[in-house]
This record gives C-alpha cells, sequence and structure tokens, in this order.
C-alpha cells in the first residue's frame, strides 16, 4: 500500500494520493462508462491512462530517491535504482490487470514502490554504514532482504484466511501507524536538506526551508481547490513548481541525468546478492502487514468496479493481488530496486473518469516502462533538491500514519484494543528516539528491536494474540 500505503498513500502507502471527504465521494460516485473488462478507443485508454500515471509518478520514484540520498549511493547507481522503480511497477501493474494463472486480481490496480519500507531500510541502512559497511555491500545486503522477503509474502497469499485471523486490523492499524510516525523524521531530515546537508553544516538553512515550505504550501492550497483533476494531481504540480524555483536558485544537479546512458537494460544483481537478519526481521512484519493492505485495496477497486466484494470470485482476486505483491517484489530485488505494492489512490481516478477498464492499466504499464527503460527520465528526477522532496515526503507520510488512525477508528476500542495500542506505540516510539535503551540487549536482539516498527509491531502481534477478547 503506498502513502495515498503505499498516499500518498491512503492506506498504506503513499499510499499514495489525496483523499476526499463523504461530499467529495458522493459528487464524483457515478455509474461506470467502462467495465474491468471492456476495451475503450485507443485514444481515450491513453488519456484515462495518463491521469493514472500523473497520480503515481511521485509516490513510484520517491522511495528510491529518499534511500538513496540518505544511504550515500552514487548519482549513477541512483539513476539505475529509481529507472528501475519504474519499470518494476510497470510489470506488476500489468500482471494485476492482465491477470496470468493465480497471478494478478484481473482489475484495473496500479502498483509501485512502497513507502512502508522506506523507514527501516533507512534505518538499518544507515547503521550498517556508520560501522563501516561499504555502500555497495549494504544495498547487496538489502536487495537480498527483498528478495528473501517477497517469499514470505508469497506464501501469504496461499493462506490468508489464517493471516487475517493472526494479524487483526488492530495490528495492522498500529503498524501502519507507527510506518507513518517513523517515517515523519526521515520527512523532516528532507525538509532541512537531508544527511548531505548535515554533513556540510547547511541543514535547515532558510534556503532549504524555503524550497520544503513553497512544495508543502502548494500541495496544502491546491488540495483545497474545488476542481478535482487539480486536486488529484496536486503532488506533480507542487514539484513541479518546487523543481522551477530550485532552478531559480540554481539548486538542481544534472550529475545523474548526464552519466546516465540513452537507454538501459535492465541488469539482474548489480550490487550482487547478501543479506542482514537485522534487516530481514522489520521487514518480514512489514510485508505481512503489506499483505493485507492489499486486500483492503483489491476490496476497494473490486467495488468501485462493480464486482463482487465477497465470494469465491473475491477471493480468487484479492489472493492473485497479493500473489503480485509478493512476486512483483522478488523481481525488484533481482532488479535493484525496493518492493512494491498495491496503489490506493487510484481507485479515485477511476471514480473520476468512470473507467475501470483492466486495459487501461496495460496502458499505464507500458508507460512505466517506458520511462524507466530511459535511465535520463530518472536522472531528471534525481535532480530535484531533496528539501523539494522533502516538502512532497511530509504530507505522504502523515498520509501513512492517517491511513493507520482510519484502520484503527473501524474498530471496537474497547480496553483491551487501547492497552495494546499504547503499549505498541510507547514500545515503538520509545525505541525509535531512544535507541540507547537497547545498548545492553545481544547483538542480534538489539539490531532487529532498533526498528520501532518492528518493536511496535511484535509487540501488538503478541499482545493482541495472548489477551483474550471478551466473548
Amino acid at each position: 500500500m503506498q502513502p495515498a500505503s503505499s498516499a500518498q498513500p491512503a492506506s498504506h502507502g503513499a499510499s499514495h494520493g489525496t483523499s476526499h471527504d463523504a461530499a467529495d465521494d458522493a459528487e464524483l460516485a457515478r455509474d461506470l462508462v467502462y467495465g474491468p473488462d471492456d476495451r475503450p478507443a485507443p485514444t481515450l485508454a491513453f488519456v484515462a491512462a495518463l491521469q493514472h500515471l500523473l497520480a503515481i509518478i511521485v509516490p513510484i520514484v520517491t522511495p528510491g530517491l529518499l534511500i538513496c540520498q540518505a544511504l550515500g549511493v552514487s548519482s549513477h547507481d541512483t539513476t539505475l535504482i529509481v529507472s528501475m522503480s519504474l519499470v518494476i511497477s510497470g510489470i506488476a501493474t500489468f500482471l494485476q490487470c492482465k491477470r496470468f494463472g493465480p497471478l494478478g486480481a484481473g482489475l484495473l490496480i496500479v502498483q509501485g514502490t512502497s513507502f512502508n519500507f522506506v523507514g527501516p531500510l533507512i534505518a538499518g541502512g544507515s547503521l550498517m554504514v556508520k560501522e563501516g559497511t561499504p555502500v555497495t555491500a549494504v544495498m547487496s545486503a538489502i536487495f537480498g532482504v527483498v528478495i528473501a522477503g517477497s517469499f514470505v509474502e508469497m506464501g501469504v497469499s496461499r493462506i490468508l484466511p489464517f493471516i487475517k485471523r493472526l494479524i487483526t486490523p488492530l495490528v495492522t492499524g498500529i503498524v501502519v501507524l507507527l510506518i507513518g510516525l517513523t517515517l515523519i523524521k526521515v520527512g523532516l531530515i528532507s525538509m532541512g536538506g537531508g544527511y548531505g546537508a548535515i554533513a556540510k553544516g547547511t541543514f535547515a538553512n532558510p534556503e532549504n526551508l524555503a524550497l520544503s515550505c513553497v512544495v508543502l504550501g502548494t500541495i496544502i492550497v491546491l488540495n483545497r481547490v474545488p476542481i478535482v483533476w487539480v486536486r488529484s494531481t496536486a503532488l506533480v504540480i507542487a514539484l513541479a513548481i518546487g523543481y522551477i524555483v530550485a532552478g531559480i536558485m540554481g539548486r538542481l544537479d544534472f550529475t545523474g541525468a548526464r552519466e546516465a546512458a540513452l537507454f538501459q537494460i535492465p541488469t539482474p544483481l548489480h550490487f550482487g546478492l547478501g543479506f542482514s537478519w537485522s534487516l530481514f526481521v522489520p521487514m518480514l512484519i512489514i510485508y505481512l502487514v503489506t499483505s493485507l493492505e492489499a486486500i483492503g485495496d483489491v476490496t476497494a477497486t473490486s467495488k468501485i468496479s462493480k464486482e463482487p466484494v465477497e465470494g469465491p470470485v473475491w477471493m480468487r482476486r484479492i489472493k492473485g493481488g497479493v500473489l503480485v505483491n509478493g512476486a512483483n517484489s522478488l523481481i525488484a530485488g533481482v532488479f535493484n530496486t525496493f518492493p512494491s505494492s498495491v496503489f490506493a489512490q487510484n481507485n479515485g481516478v477511476i471514480q473520476i473518469t468512470g473507467i475501470a477498464s483492466r486495459h487501461v492499466g496495460i496502458w499505464i504499464a507500458g508507460m512505466l516502462v517506458v520511462l524507466g527503460l530511459f535511465p535520463p527520465v530518472a536522472g531528471a528526477l534525481q535532480a530535484v533538491p531533496e528539501p523539494v522532496l522533502g516538502g512532497a515526503a511530509m504530507v505522504m507520510f502523515g498520509a501513512v500514519a492517517a491511513s493507520g488512525i482510519n484502520i484503527l477508528a473501524g474498530i471496537r476500542l474497547d480496553r483491551r484494543a487501547l492497552l495494546i495500542i499504547s503499549v505498541s506505540l510507547a514500545l515503538g516510539l520509545g525505541v525509535s528516539q531512544v535507541p540507547e535503551i537497547l545498548a545492553n540487549l545481544p547483538h542480534a536482539l538489539k539490531n532487529v528491536l532498533e526498528s520501532g516498527v518492528a518493536t511496535g509491531g511484535i509487540c501488538a502481534l503478541l499482545m493482541n494474540w495472548f489477551l483474550p477478547e471478551k466473548s
């Protein structure tokens, strides 16, 4: 799920996207013009696909940019990773829409790089860098963990009923909320100029704060404009304005674009293949939660597309959707990029256009793959100064946290639930803010629990399992 989860994320992850209130939803509700199996004319399909592309392009590239900037990845390798984010997102979208055997939901579903994994990867990767591990070796370990975790998610797709009993909405809501809250620090660091600015002594200078606030303020203003397409593309418009302002200030760095080849054939295991248990355990929890988020996102798309939201057809769709979530993360790890998940904000585009045709998704997939195969596109995106990216990231990360709150608001918050929420959030956020509390633990356990998401998630999972509900 990308921040609207996934907003950005409407459910995760970053989402990904812009939320609407009840009045907006009522205004946008309409009969479908094209159902999932209908084929719009090529021109209409292209225009509809372009609207989806504008809603997802920023959330897809932002996780890779933030992780690479935080870990000090070279411009050339960052361009490679961002390019592959686009290509792999295109492949996943194609599989979700086309459906091959058990793979895919067979609906107009867009999948892209997930924000859910950003915090743990930056935290774990930064620790490895501080300990003297070369950046290339860190990236090798990250992609090894991405590959290993993908098998967990593919396995989950086969046993969804059991997993849903183990990881309830209470646990999911706590983990998603923790993901969003722990990402806020990442967003603030980006607004101030990032880790590079900290090293140079220019962190949070007036220029960096001005750039980030221009983007943040533009997103807020555009979301209040009573024009649907303006709200839907607020992130893209705000980043374009930030890009222009940064250019006027002489802050655009096109090193990545200059160093990039015109066309690039995807290269498997560019960084080699490593592994790290301290990275894997936090990722394992997030893979489980992302699987459940995909169920909600696929169900929402089914409902908007006037397809069943219960019964064997629905179960086949959610199993296929979660399976692609995992399979595509496997491909992502092999081809040097980060895990992906179902995006939620595209449901808003379906409502706006009345087009739920999965054939439009094939156009979207083609656009993403083409953009990713031409590295200068990723190089131009990489030229965006980190404060510009931070202004947008703050909104997307906040949307992830809001999505967690929304999940928790949908359950009965009795004394048991409030106790689990209180302890899990306290431990998760506490460890994130004061990691020294773990100083005397065994090294392996310390490495795992240093992730606030892992600590809070494990706590929520265990308390939910062992504290009985009142009948």
